[in-house]
């Protein structure tokens, strides 16, 4: 039971973390790419 209980607490750690760190890398990406657009020709 506290095994069970163990697992699932690590394993949405787990998801929660990867999640984070996959929407902190869209948003640094998109900065970037903002960052280094070429600007329009006037």
């Amino acid at each position: 039971m506290i095994k069970k209980l163990v697992l699932t607490a690590l394993a949405t750690a787990g998801v929660a973390f990867a999640v984070r760190k996959l929407q902190e890398s869209k948003a640094e990406q998109a900065l970037w790419a903002e960052a280094t657009d070429p600007l329009p020709e006037a």
